[in-house]
């Protein structure tokens, strides 16, 4: 049972040097941004003056935020 909830809980948080509450809060927070990424880009297909940038902005920004955690 202990090494099930490590290999759960533990491990991959710890194999990017963070905490199981800090990487919960940095995967919540890269899905909510990835969800509006998305909602934006649905959006701009049907709308094409809407959101021009908005996703690809996201995106970006999210890329850079992910490759500067290590």
């Amino acid at each position: 049972m202990t090494r099930f909830f490590s290999r759960t809980f533990i491990d991959h948080p710890h194999s990017v040097d963070e905490s199981y509450f800090q990487h919960m809060k940095f995967a919540g927070w890269f899905g909510s941004r990835l969800f509006l990424a998305a909602c934006a880009a649905i959006i701009h297909a049907f709308i094409p003056a809407l959101f021009e940038k908005t996703a690809g902005r996201m995106i970006g920004e999210m890329h850079a935020k992910l490759t500067d955690r290590h």
